[in-house]
């Protein structure tokens, strides 16, 4: 079983001889507002008669609360050690490039 994901480089280390790139999955995840999905779970709760009430109220206390993101994916990161000549070969990728690495289980 393998997997190809693609990751984007954060950070590169040069020591000289050894590279040491660190990488985090290339996902686009668009920030989810706490009042949001409290505002969306109450709703799915109540009726109609019960959330035309409700919903007034509980918009009007959510005013008041400061506004909290919430990222709705945890992305994950690796760090790669290699030779200098390896990382030359692949065409010296810089911060920024996206990677794709094909995880593979053994």
């Amino acid at each position: 079983m393998s997997a190809t994901d693609e990751f984007r480089i954060t950070q590169i280390v040069d020591n000289g001889h050894i590279i040491q790139i660190t990488l985090i999955e290339n996902v686009s995840t668009e920030p989810i507002s706490q009042k949001q999905m409290i505002i969306d779970n109450v709703s799915k709760t109540l009726d109609a008669d019960t959330k035309e009430q409700v919903m007034p109220l509980l918009e009007a206390i959510l005013q008041a609360q400061p506004t909290i993101n919430i990222n709705s994916y945890q992305q994950a990161q690796m760090s790669i050690t290699m030779p200098r000549s390896r990382y030359e070969s692949m065409g010296r990728p810089q911060v920024g490039s996206v990677m794709a690495v094909n995880l593979k289980k053994l």
